[in-house]
């Protein structure tokens, strides 16, 4: 089946965001996305909130800038509820 990420949790996240001109300003938003554990990584990833992100149009963030993604959030607070 190949190397398939879907929008599960995994040990690593990254916040990524398009690029500027990737798309308009109001669809650049910080984007909480896991990587896979092994393997490579693939061109099209899922971020939490289910939006796929292509890593050419993408930037990784170091921390979080401008506005985050309220649906990868509220994904994320609710999957760590979830592992308490």
């Amino acid at each position: 089946m190949g190397n398939v990420v879907h929008a599960e949790p995994t040990g690593v996240m990254a916040l990524v965001r398009l690029r500027r001109g990737a798309a308009g300003e109001r669809d650049r938003v910080c984007h909480l996305v896991p990587i896979p554990e092994t393997g490579p990584i693939p061109e099209v990833l899922i971020a939490r909130c289910g939006a796929p992100i292509a890593c050419g149009s993408a930037e990784l963030l170091e921390r979080i800038c401008g506005m985050p993604c309220e649906s990868c959030l509220a994904r994320a607070a609710r999957d760590r509820r979830l592992a308490c």
